[in-house]
């Protein structure tokens, strides 16, 4: 098989081609007119010719990038309409991903109430905590754990977060738990989503730092684990109250104590900016945010 060109740079050029510019192409694509820039030259490079002559505020196409876009560009357009095609046959469906955690502890639990009301649309979940790649995967929606920050996507706020310290009724007692020095006697549970400990001893505990790094502790990668361990007693979690919803509404686990750390991330609804949501997808937007807020 011959090689093939850098297929990301052929979009950029493409773009840069039809408006007759950087900054324009930039616009279009959702970045910036440096990364359309740098796109271009990895082409040239590849291709050992010039396609733009460069000049102040303004560039021009070479002969060689007008008769090369001229014979791309059909094949580009052919591509484009065929998956934009490929992907309209899917309008019944929903392509969403999510961090497992929320999947399971707080978005399974309310799934059914969306489905119920839509029993045309198949929804299709898969669960995830890589950002994902809305230009490059067939997702339609994504809710991601971050600062929401991302020029190129849409983010809409569904929740703030805060760190809290949970463990069962019956842990708090036997070590006694009545205020957060008291954790000096406690095994914490780490996990990878809300790596906080330091920071939440460090504020409300008053104990050193050199005892914090001392303190007994078990590591996870998965919330779920961390709050199963916590269940059955083996330690006290920090994580997030919407991931605890079902196990304080059982009261399988307790919040001993009324200190909460704010944290900078959230979970976030996102999808890829000024895109145009097909109905079964800005329905189930809508049914989200409300849900969120209810």
């Amino acid at each position: 098989m011959k090689p093939l060109p850098p297929m990301k740079a052929l979009t950029y050029f493409d773009s840069a081609m039809r408006l007759r510019s950087f900054s324009l192409a930039a616009e279009e694509l959702n970045v910036t007119p440096g990364a359309v820039s740098q796109q271009i030259r990895k082409l040239e490079d590849w291709l050992g010719v010039s396609l733009f002559i460069r000049q102040v505020r303004q560039i021009e196409p070479t002969p060689e990038g007008t008769s090369y876009w001229g014979r791309i560009q059909p094949a580009l357009a052919q591509i484009i309409n065929a998956s934009q095609a490929l992907r309209d046959s899917r309008s019944a469906g929903i392509w969403v991903t999510m961090p497992p955690s929320l999947a399971a502890k707080w978005f399974a639990r309310r799934m059914s109430s969306f489905v119920s009301s839509h029993p045309t649309v198949a929804l299709h979940l898969s669960t995830s905590t890589v950002m994902v790649d809305f230009a490059g995967e067939p997702v339609d929606l994504a809710i991601r754990y971050f600062d929401g920050i991302d020029p190129q996507l849409d983010a809409h706020l569904l929740f703030t977060d805060e760190a809290r310290v949970y463990c069962t009724a019956a842990y708090a007692q036997q070590l006694d738990l009545q205020q957060p020095s008291d954790l000096a006697r406690a095994t914490l549970l780490h996990n990878t989503l809300h790596p906080h400990w330091d920071l939440w001893l460090a504020r409300f505990s008053g104990l050193p730092a050199a005892q914090i790094a001392t303190l007994p502790a078990l590591h996870f990668d998965q919330s779920l684990m961390t709050i199963d361990a916590a269940k059955r007693g083996q330690g006290v979690v920090l994580t997030s109250s919407l991931l605890t919803e079902e196990e304080m509404a059982e009261g399988t686990l307790i919040e001993p104590f009324n200190q909460r750390l704010p944290l900078s991330k959230g979970f976030y609804l996102v999808h890829q900016r000024q895109a145009k949501l097909r109905p079964a997808v800005q329905a189930f937007k809508d049914w989200l945010i409300q849900q969120a807020a209810s």
